[in-house]
């Protein structure tokens, strides 16, 4: 038994944690190259670490939201399972 379609919120959701993702990373990598003309190497460094730290956790949390999604549809089965009427 295949799980039904996850709903249209949920995946515009999961896609706007990638599209921050790679916002972030892009971010991060272009204060990486070009920050040190305009900024000094501190503050470089600490927008760099936050960018990717964004990203990264931008990259998890569709991982996260799948696998609870994930568990609650085979949770959901479980219980009806038992109380599907007979065929």
């Amino acid at each position: 038994m295949t799980p039904p379609e996850m709903n249209s919120k949920l995946k515009r959701r999961i896609m706007a944690f990638y599209i921050g993702g790679v916002l972030n990373g892009l971010l991060g990598f272009y204060v990486l190259v070009n920050g040190a003309s305009f900024l000094p190497a501190g503050t470089v460094r600490t927008l760099v670490i936050i960018f990717f730290l964004f990203a990264a956790v931008d990259f998890y949390f569709p991982h996260a939201i799948k696998k609870k999604w994930l568990a609650e549809n085979a949770r959901n089965r479980a219980q009806n399972v038992g109380t599907s009427p007979p065929t």
